[in-house]
This record gives C-alpha cells, structure tokens and sequence, in this order.
C-alpha cells in the first residue's frame, strides 16, 4: 500500500508540471503576439496597408494657339520744379521712389507697362527747369524703366521746350533703355517712317504715338515730332501698315481740350477713324484732368488719363487714371488669328503735397484713391464718386478696381 500510494503521488505531481508548463507556455506566446503585435516590425509590414501616394495633378499643357499679355497705362509725368526738387537728395541724386512706389507697385505684375512723358528728359547738363518750358532730369526715366515700364510717348505739346538740343537728348537716353520703345519724336526721316515695335509672348506688338501742337515753337524738322493735324491720313495709313504687320496696335494720342473733363469732336473722330484704320487700344493724355472711357468699334479707348503726377493744383488736376487689360492672340485653324481684349479695369490716384502757391511744395506721394484717408484728402470719398462717374459716363462696360 505505501508503495501505491507514493505512485499515485508522483503521477499527481506529473499532472500539476504538466498544467504549470502549459500556463507558462500560454503566457509565452501571448507575450510574442503583444510583441510582434502592431508596434512590431514584422506584424506591421504583414497586416498593415500603407496610404496610398498621391499622385500630383499635372500643369495643364499650354495651348500653343493661345498667346496672351497684359498691359498697364496711366498718364502724364509732369515734372515741375517741385517735382524734382522734392525727390532730391543732400548728395544731389533724385529719389522718385519715395513719391510713386507705392502706387506703382500695381503696374509690376504687367507685361507692358505706358506712360507719358510729358516734360522733356533733357538731363541736368541742359540745366534742369519747369513751368513754362520744362527740362527734367533724366533719373527720372532711369526709375521708370526700374519699375518696368517700356512703352514711352514723347510726343507732346512740350517735347521742343529746349529745342534740339533738348531732344537729342532726351532721344539718345532713351535709346540707350534696352528693351523699351519711345516714340513721337525722331532724330531721322527713317525713324519718323519706321514702325517700332516688340514681341510680347509670342504676340507681336506696334506702338505708335502722335500729339496736336507743340505751344508754338517750331520743329527742328519735318520728322522730328509725329504731328497728326493736317498729318490724319498719313497717320491713318502708317496703322493700317502697322496692324498689316503686327498682331496689336497701341497708339497713343496727345489730344482734347486742356483742363475739359467732356470729350471733343475731334477725339472722337479720331477715335473712330483709328479703329476702323487697325488700332487695337487708344490712349489719350495731354488734359491733365481725367476724361470718359469708352469702346469704340469694339476697342479700349481711355481719352485722357491726367496726370500720373505733378504739382498742378486743385483735386481735378491732382486726380488721375490707371488702367489695365488682359489681351489675347488666338490662332485658328485655317492660320489666321484673332485678337481680343477683356478684364479691362481702371481705377484712380491722388497726388498729394504740401506748401503753399507760389513756394515750392514738399512731401509730394501718390496714393491709390482706395487708401486715401480724409487727413490726406478731406471729402474723398465724394471726390472718388465724383471722378468715377466721369470716367464711366460715356461707358459703363469697364470695371472699376485694379
């Protein structure tokens, strides 16, 4: 009996290892699921699906039949002696930064960018003057150009306020501007017949300027300003060939009736006569106030822009016109083209100064009419509905704001 019952113990005991290396065999294995588990290395690349890449969206091919550009216009550069004398440095250099940049940062987004330079850019050796027979130091084109401006009208009615000496100056320093045209006075009968023009993303571009008189003094030559009165059909002609040789056709036309907010007959005229004859976008200066836009024959005519900035006085003369338009060359398929003009918009700046008539005045700095505030122009909002419903009064087909 004893020795039964030591067996029967030792088969007991053999049952209770048993059951103990099953407990610790479970726990081994469920350790090695938790470690091989989702933080584990093997178990994540086995059972977990990785995110999807993205695939980025490809940039549309360009339409090789579709050439686009967007051009900028505003008006005239009248520098007066405050002008210049504000802008001066101690050491003698000319800071117009400090007067435009801020305005002018609208322009820079722009393909091509207009002005006009209503005073004569004769440079400091011709002795520098204002009103009445202006002579502008030539830094000042140097900071237009820096800006990106590349279309120049020299035409006007004070390109010959120092003679020839005056406009060969002016003509030799913008020669020597890469990649801008200037046009409306010559140093040549070739250059008076040529027709300037550029490329501009795969558009070719003319740009032709013309004014009415010069205040009585007479030119060196036949060639030496563009003239349209009793010149009409010669100019009409040299669009024609322009727009014959070109996709687009910019003239620029130093016309009206000076301070006359109301269009002539004679814009007008010209107006139609110059559409129907190839030009694509007219622009008017010379007025020194802003005057109407309007679509003729299906083209931008802005009739006068004023002044981009001088120290005239009075709010209608310090009150200006910028304007912008997107434009379109489209090749069809039979090899021809078409040209169309849209998101035309224009807007209005302020110049604003200090001091008194006749002293010179200070602190001069052009302003978007939308940042004005009436510390700088008391009453501007009335000023801005006022102006702006000049400029819509002929055609309200343009919106307002650049």
């Amino acid at each position: 009996m004893p020795t039964k019952k030591r067996r029967r113990l030792k088969v007991g005991n053999l049952i209770a290892l048993i059951a103990v290396c099953a407990i610790v065999l479970g726990g081994a294995v469920f350790a090695g699921w938790k470690f091989l588990g989702p933080k584990g290395d093997e178990k994540q690349t086995a059972d977990v699906t990785p995110e999807p890449t993205a695939t980025p969206t490809p940039e549309p091919t360009p339409d090789p039949n579709i050439k686009k550009f967007s051009l900028f216009v505003c008006g005239d550069a009248l520098l007066h002696e405050s002008v210049y004398e504000d802008a001066k440095n101690e050491d003698g250099s000319f800071d117009f930064g400090k007067q435009l940049d801020h305005v002018l940062e609208t322009a820079e987004p722009y393909d091509l960018q207009y002005y006009n330079q209503e005073t004569i850019l004769g440079g400091t050796e011709l002795g520098l003057s204002g009103y009445p027979t202006f002579n502008s130091p030539q830094e000042y084109g140097s900071y237009m150009v820096s800006k990106g401006f590349n279309l120049v009208s020299t035409a006007n009615n004070h390109c010959l306020d120092k003679g020839q000496k005056g406009l060969t100056a002016s003509h030799d320093f913008w020669a020597a501007q890469p990649g801008v045209l200037m046009q409306g006075t010559n140093e040549s009968q070739e250059e008076y017949d040529a027709i300037a023009s550029m490329e501009v993303n795969g558009v070719k571009v003319a740009f032709l300027s013309y004014c009415e008189h010069t205040n009585g003094i007479k030119a060196p030559h036949s060639y030496s300003v563009n003239y349209f009165p009793g010149h009409e059909e010669e100019m009409l002609d040299k669009v024609r060939r322009a727009k014959a040789e070109n996709d687009v056709v910019i003239v620029a036309m130093h016309w009206g009736t000076e301070y006359a907010h109301e269009v002539n007959q004679k814009q007008t005229t010209l107006a139609q006569q110059l559409t129907e004859a190839g030009a694509d976008v007219i622009v008017g200066n010379h007025v020194h106030v802003i005057q109407p836009f309007q679509w003729v024959n299906g083209k931008p005519v802005f009739y006068a822009m004023g002044n981009l900035i001088s120290s005239q006085i009075g709010v209608e003369r310090t009150t200006g016109m910028i304007a912008g338009m997107d434009i379109t060359k489209t090749i069809k398929e039979d090899g021809t083209s078409e040209i169309t003009i849209d998101n035309v918009r224009a807007d209005l700046i302020y110049t604003y100064m200090e001091g008194v008539y006749p002293a010179l005045r200070t602190n001069i700095r052009v302003y978007n009419y939308k940042e004005l505030t009436d510390e700088i122009l008391p009453d501007h909002e009335a000023y801005y509905e006022q102006f702006k419903n000049i400029m819509t009064s002929l055609d309200q087909n343009i919106t307002i704001g650049m």
